[in-house]
């Protein structure tokens, strides 16, 4: 019997990404588990709905209220695992845990596979304090060196930590993300309510994200305003969280005199994401960083044209299937926002192609790629794959 314990407690509102991941990923375990293999997956008292599509025969459910920021977590956690059925024995395969986050117990004498995200905290030193990255650092040296094993979400987030960190490339593994299934082309009434609900014009450019400094919001909008005609015929629509420790974007469109050319939406519900993406003219991400990139994928699949930064891992998440430019270059992004909007073939291209490459990645496959990985690890824990 082998055993996979899934370390879900990041489904939290505190960690939107990381949370999305482990919610996507349990079930696509779970439904594929062979007949000798349980999975238990252990998740925050608030979070049970998100895994309740999970429960069957060979799925464990464990509440866990230790949070990943909690020092207790290094003596709760091992205590909690020791005690998990089935007992293990001298001729079963070895309890194989994976943790989501590099915020984890360090001492767990069990095979560990960790995933990897991104390096913003040392990409972007000057937007996180001294005492941040040294515990990042120190944190996630340690996180690695317990991990047996690590899947990286893309092949960008890869390089980045075997050069920082000089892991071993044979030691990770690459587990690109996926949409959820909602994200697909949307009905033209809900598009319309989305539309009525947030007041948005008939046609209007679109961008999805937090505007922390790397998603680059401040060129976007030097961008937009540099091209009058762009401007004048035009609105741009900025939806996600809002950090009040960078209020560059509003300020530049305040300063440009954008007036309501410019949207700050703020935080939108996950259920009108979806029909947000559909009804833009086109969707524009102009990130100077990413680990993966998902937005990308998700306004591919509901059908919206897509023109994006060629950096960091944005460009195999697109590959031929998005409008790419330089995110360094304000006047490259105004050629591409133009492109989009005056040439309508293009934008009907990259509806098909982005259909079609959305369609490519799905969290099938990431469970797959990630259970090779646990199976692997179980053949042979003692040796790093």
């Amino acid at each position: 019997m082998s055993t996979f314990v899934l370390d879900a407690r990041t489904a939290t509102p505190h960690f939107p990404g990381i949370g999305r991941y482990v919610a996507n990923l349990a079930p696509a375990i779970a439904a594929q588990l062979e007949p000798d293999e349980t999975l238990v997956i252990l998740y925050p008292p608030a979070s049970a709905g998100h895994f309740g599509a999970c429960v069957g025969p060979q799925v464990r459910l464990v509440e866990c209220a230790v949070s990943p920021f909690a020092l207790r977590q290094q003596w709760q956690i091992p205590r909690l695992l020791r005690h998990l059925p089935p007992p293990q024995t001298s001729n079963a395969h070895p309890l194989i845990y994976h943790s989501a986050y590099y915020l984890m117990p360090y001492s767990l004498r069990v095979p560990t596979v960790l995933t990897f995200y991104d390096l913003i905290p040392l990409r972007y030193p000057a937007y996180v304090s001294p005492r941040t990255r040294v515990l990042f650092r120190f944190t996630m040296d340690m996180a690695l060196t317990v991990a047996t094993h690590v899947v990286a979400i893309s092949a960008a987030a890869r390089q980045d930590l075997t050069a920082s960190f000089h892991v071993p490339p044979a030691k990770v593994t690459i587990t690109p993300l996926a949409p959820d299934a909602r994200f697909r082309p949307q009905s033209p009434a809900e598009i319309a309510r989305v539309q009525n609900q947030y007041r948005l014009p008939d046609t209007f450019l679109l961008s999805v994200g937090i505007n922390k400094p790397h998603k680059n919001l401040v060129a976007l909008v030097e961008a937009f305003a540099s091209n009058p005609q762009l401007a004048a015929h035009n609105t741009l629509v900025l939806a996600g969280p809002w950090d009040e420790r960078y209020p560059q974007a509003k300020a530049k469109a305040t300063h440009l005199q954008l007036g309501d050319r410019v949207r700050f939406l703020g935080p939108v519900d996950d259920a009108d994401l979806p029909a947000l993406y559909a009804a833009a003219m086109a969707f524009v991400f102009p990130s100077q960083y990413e680990g993966f990139g998902l937005p990308v994928l998700e306004a591919m699949a509901c059908g919206t044209p897509v023109a994006c930064s060629n950096a960091s891992s944005l460009p195999e998440v697109a590959g031929d299937a998005a409008l790419l430019f330089d995110p360094a270059q304000p006047d490259a992004i105004a050629s591409a926002l133009a492109r989009l909007c005056d040439d309508a073939a293009l934008r009907d291209d990259l509806r098909v192609r982005g259909i079609q490459r959305a369609g490519c990645f799905t969290w099938q496959a990431v469970a797959a790629q990630t259970l090779a990985v646990y199976r692997a690890l179980g053949d042979n824990p003692a040796t790093p794959n």
